[in-house]
């Protein structure tokens, strides 16, 4: 047993209230060392009525460790705890202090979740969970309105784009595509900075209250949020908050007085006159772009403009959340601060971060909802588009930050595969469709929320900034009606069965050396296995399943497996969508029925394990009164590796 590796904390990730009564409790431990672990877990003032012990199952796996997890549902909110790890015979209780050869005497040195104080739970919009966003980038996806073109606009789509130029997309143009969206499907839209600014990405603010009179302005923009909204789709902006633009008037201010210039705190500037030095600017700003000079959002008086900007327009527009650019460099009590703010405007609104790496200190319910979720890209891209990571490493990237955040952060978390700061999907794979498919019906079938990046569901292709800033193609001769269709189909499927977005995650294969991968998603309604080819060359796939019959999704043809094994035949990049039928197989229904079988009722897709209440001495080993024969007989039934939750080495025979 390699305790070194074992860690807990009672902290967020590791010990968190998932909802008002539900805690969610992990540990990690070395990769394949322990047999079994459980959580002991009860009520500190009345313990020898309330402890139990509580299987845990692997959550996650990856180089390195395992992640277990279990939830418990204290009847008084507060939970003690500890933890009970199995390597065959051994064992050894771990405790907020140290790690025992015998049962604790008493709970006083356990771990603790105090109470759960609703104010504390972490609770993103629920509505986030079935959203399926479409990101635009207003400048190039339709110009409906020509008279605010900016001098030297270009015929739409007339040229390869340029950092520069001006094609005259507005959202009078977005109001006039919006059959497209209903039509494809999505039901929320992400809009880059449509702010007063001089660029074409207007990323470089001038004036936070202001709509860039390129675009429209905020009469337009209500009406386009009340046209969505009829629609069923929620409208999220981006704010820059980070940084302003060169042209931003506290800034012109500061150039043209310099030490003498009131606004000269609201920025960081290290020696002035503001000018660039060997490419360095004398101020800070977003990367070294002069053109965008860094706010000092601790400066009380930049902090209130950029909270009243948030606040204005989600009550002068009813817009439904935010998505702030570098989010990663803005401190975390300004954070705090703006969710506050935004969440009395509109508690319903959507905070995104753009965080590129490891997120959880943005994600204990105190800052953001979600961030961008590069890591989840990055894993699709390598397995299926670039091919260079096995299935096993693509398992083991996707466990890792699974393990890393708490679970109602990973149902919302903004999984994109390309965008307007990356070369597009269909680019990136080289125009195979076939890959592009396997990562869009990946995306479409795991936890969080999809976007996709205007034109790719009609093959618009780029590489990186500026091409991936195509103008949308409106020709609909020139549209990929098969890749529209695609996406319309996952689409579709992803609303139809909340299993694929609010359902239990377990691989089934995912192996080393292997490009081919299987993964279970179940809720209380469904179970949906997910089968994928990722290789040139066909392959045949055997799976230990629980049912009988399993109707393909795509094309309804019905799949039966023999003895607990489903045979599925995929030709080269291809996949099947399998829906279980209700009846269970020969090999029988699992036992435990209620929420010690099914996911959580309250919605939540993790499965509580089923718990031994302690009968004759609640210091018991666990599973001392169950037989070992018993056990065997049970996990052949239901044809599942019961190991994982019971040692039958530590049972009597």
């Amino acid at each position: 047993m390699f305790l070194e590796a074992v860690y807990h904390r009672p902290r967020k990730n590791w010990s968190y209230a998932y909802n008002g009564t539900t805690v969610h409790l992990r540990i990690r431990t070395k990769k394949d060392d322990m047999t079994a672990v459980y959580a002991l877990a009860g009520d500190k003032y009345m313990w020898d009525h309330t402890m139990e012990y509580v299987p845990m199952t692997k959550l996650a796996t990856d180089e390195l460790f395992d992640y277990w997890e279990c939830e418990v549902t204290p009847p008084y909110r507060r939970v003690k705890y500890g933890f009970l790890l199995q390597q065959g015979h051994e064992k050894r209780w771990m405790t907020e202090y140290d790690f025992l050869t015998e049962p604790p005497a008493n709970p006083d040195r356990l771990f603790e979740y105090p109470f759960i104080n609703p104010v504390d739970v972490f609770q993103p919009p629920a509505w986030v969970k079935d959203a399926i966003f479409y990101q635009i980038f207003p400048e190039r996806f339709a110009n409906g309105d020509t008279r605010n073109d900016p001098e030297g606009t270009l015929p739409w789509g007339s040229a390869d784009p340029t950092p520069s130029c001006f094609f005259g997309g507005d959202l009078q143009g977005v109001i006039d595509h919006l059959d497209h969206l209903s039509k494809l499907g999505v039901n929320a839209v992400y809009f880059t900075p449509l702010f007063k600014a001089t660029t074409n990405h207007k990323y470089d603010t001038e004036d936070y209250f202001q709509i860039d009179p390129q675009f429209g302005d905020k009469d337009t923009l209500k009406k386009l949020v009340d046209l969505c909204h009829e629609r069923g789709i929620r409208v999220l902006l981006d704010a820059v908050f980070n940084h302003s633009g060169r042209t931003f008037p506290p800034f012109v201010d500061v150039l043209k007085n310099g030490e003498k210039s009131k606004y000269k705190d609201w920025f960081h500037i290290r020696s002035l006159p503001l000018e660039v030095v060997d490419g360095i600017p004398t101020y800070d700003t977003f990367a070294f772009e002069p053109l965008m000079p860094k706010l000092n959002t601790e400066h009380p008086e930049v902090k209130e403009y950029l909270l009243k900007a948030a606040e204005y327009w989600i009550r002068e527009t009813g817009i439904d959340g935010w998505r702030l650019d570098v989010a990663n460099e803005v401190s975390h009590q300004f954070w705090r601060e703006f969710r506050r703010v935004v969440k009395q405007a509109n508690p319903d609104a959507y905070i995104l971060g753009d965080v590129w790496h490891e997120s959880s200190i943005w994600l204990e319910g105190d800052q953001f909802d979600a961030v961008m979720n590069y890591p989840f890209t990055n894993a699709v891209l390598d397995f299926f588009i670039h091919q260079i990571a096995d299935a096993e490493k693509f398992s083991f990237m996707l466990g890792k930050q699974l393990a890393g955040y708490p679970r109602q952060a990973s149902e919302v978390m903004f999984n994109l595969l390309d965008s307007h700061d990356t070369a597009r999907l269909l680019t990136q794979a080289d125009g195979d469709k076939r890959k592009m498919k396997l990562a869009v019906l990946f995306q479409f079938t795991y936890f969080g929320t999809p976007c996709i990046y205007y034109g790719d569901e009609v093959g618009l292709d780029g590489g990186h900034d500026p091409g991936c800033r195509k103008c949308m193609e409106w020709d609909e001769t020139k549209h990929d009606k098969d890749l529209f269709a695609f996406y319309q189909t996952v689409i579709r499927l992803r609303q139809a069965h909340a299993a694929l977005r609010t359902g239990t995650f377990k691989f089934l294969t995912a192996e080393k050396n292997s490009r081919q991968i299987a993964y279970l998603r179940e809720d209380d309604q469904d179970t949906i296995l997910v089968v994928m080819n990722n290789d040139k060359a066909g392959h045949t796939l055997t799976l230990p399943v629980r049912h009988a019959q399993w109707t393909h999704l795509w094309n309804d043809d019905v799949l039966t497996a023999a003895h607990g094994q489903l045979t599925v035949k995929l030709p080269a990049y291809g996949f099947a969508v399998l829906k279980a039928s209700s009846d269970w197989s020969s090999w029988g229904r699992p036992p435990f029925t209620g929420e010690h079988a099914s996911p959580s009722k309250r919605g939540a897709s993790f499965c509580r394990s089923p718990s031994f209440p302690l009968t004759s001495s609640h210091w018991l080993d666990p599973v001392s009164t169950l037989s070992c024969s018993w056990v065997q007989l049970f996990s052949k039934l239901v044809n599942y590796k019961f190991s994982e939750q019971l040692s039958c080495m530590s049972l009597k025979s």
